[in-house]
């Protein structure tokens, strides 16, 4: 789960020679005894799992036990008091933290982006409820995140019971036991899902310590950062990461890499400011070469095979906006890889304008005696100019990969479908489908 602040970027204080340190949630709750006593709690309920585990089989995370077939009609049918969302987490905040003061620590100053994420994720459990193995497996995912946020499966027990405390109030009245009970079956399935990717990830670090080694500033809103991770980062050409810099401690958000794995262990990232606070802003703005900057896990699926199918066919690469960077990994992979003689990669770039090809340059330099890749800009300020592209491109592409703001992805599936191209050849992540 990202987090981000709406407050503006405090002043940079790190310089090459003093990096900046922030004081995490577990080094402050640590002076909180009652903090002490919740991880207690949760440690001890993993060591006796442990012990009780046979002597054959590793010790595992508690049970997921599923929904009960009803939960989802039972909660769609009592909706209506709680909705919006809005007001029912507002409530749950407050109960939760007047109870348990110490877990304010774990989120950011703002908590803007939090509210609206959790909104989003209640929103996605409710509808995908009677679809377990699809819901559990992103909710997972998510657990295996949470470990970079400093958040334990005991952190959950106090979520828990804000939430009853805030469904009750905003149910009023009329709220039903019954549909109380559905709710909390639907989150203990959440948190069990969770409790489990984040024990599955125990061997992977919860984050890596990068510094920057380069910033350039390509335009007043938009940056390219190198990053130089302490130790290997494991990831495919492809992926994203969620960063975090110390100008704004527990505000996470997702940046794909723009650069195939190198064995110089340096990240690029194209940053492009959304507002005038929160994380690109400083990134964009507040940070500059020696900062510090931490790194989440890689994730997402956009990524090729280049053992299988996908190195033989060929690849229509369609970006927009700083929807460039996975792009621009996957052809740098593709051309370390040695690619299958007769294939071609063709590389779209959707602008408003020539002042948004900000890594041109870069491009042309990567396609430079690389006959097989053909770069092509496509300006205008809607998708008009890639529809009569797809339209004078006779031959169907064998993949399509999809890179940008969620309009311009979703405009650019229809017009692939449209041209005939199959829709489990055309891929995109709808994680970082927006610019950053």
């Amino acid at each position: 789960m990202e987090f981000i602040s709406s407050g503006a970027p405090r002043p940079r204080t790190a310089t090459p020679s003093s990096p900046v340190h922030t004081l995490g949630a577990q080094d402050e709750d640590a002076f909180s005894p009652e903090y002490d006593r919740l991880l207690a709690r949760h440690h001890a309920m993993r060591l006796r799992r442990s012990i009780l585990a046979p002597p054959s089989r590793p010790a595992q995370g508690p049970a997921v036990e599923l929904p009960e077939p009803g939960d989802r009609d039972l909660i769609v049918r009592h909706l209506q008091p709680l909705l919006p969302f809005d007001a029912l987490i507002e409530v749950l905040y407050d109960a939760m933290f007047v109870r348990r003061p110490y877990l304010r620590r774990l989120f950011p100053e703002s908590m803007e982006f939090q509210r609206q994420h959790l909104g989003h994720m209640f929103h996605h459990l409710i509808r995908h409820l009677d679809r377990p193995e699809e819901l559990g497996a992103r909710l997972r995912a998510l657990g295996a995140d949470h470990r970079k946020l400093g958040v334990w499966p005991a952190h959950y027990e106090a979520f828990e019971e804000a939430l009853t405390t805030a469904l009750r109030v905003r149910g009023g009245a009329a709220w039903s036991g019954q549909v109380e009970a559905a709710w909390t079956r639907m989150l203990r399935f959440a948190v069990a899902a969770m409790v489990a990717g984040a024990e599955g990830a125990a061997t992977e670090p919860p984050f890596w310590h990068g510094e920057v080694v380069e910033h350039e500033r390509r335009r007043p809103d938009l940056a390219v950062l190198r990053v130089r991770t302490g130790e290997p980062y494991p990831y495919r050409a492809g992926q994203y990461a969620a960063l975090e810099s110390p100008l704004l401690p527990h505000s996470w958000r997702p940046y794909s890499v723009a650069c195939a794995p190198r064995e110089d262990r340096v990240l690029e990232f194209h940053v492009r400011r959304t507002g005038p606070g929160g994380l690109s802003a400083a990134l964009v703005e507040g940070t500059g070469v020696g900062d510090q900057i931490r790194v989440g896990p890689p994730r997402g699926e956009l990524s090729l095979d280049l053992g299988g199918q996908d190195v033989h066919r060929d690849l229509l690469l369609l970006a927009g906006g700083t929807g460039l960077a996975p792009m621009k990994a996957l052809v740098e992979e593709f051309a370390a890889a040695h690619r299958a003689r007769g294939r071609r990669v063709r590389l779209v770039v959707a602008a408003r304008g020539r002042e948004e090809l900000y890594d041109w340059p870069a491009l042309v330099e990567l396609a430079a005696n690389r006959s097989w890749l053909e770069l092509t800009p496509v300006l205008g300020p809607d998708l008009e100019g890639l529809a009569a592209l797809l339209r004078g491109h006779h031959s169907v592409p064998g993949l399509a990969l999809l890179g940008g703001p969620p309009a311009m992805v979703a405009g650019a599936r229809s017009l692939l479908l449209d041209a005939g191209v199959p829709d489990d050849r055309i891929r995109y992540d709808g994680s970082t489908a927006a610019p950053r």
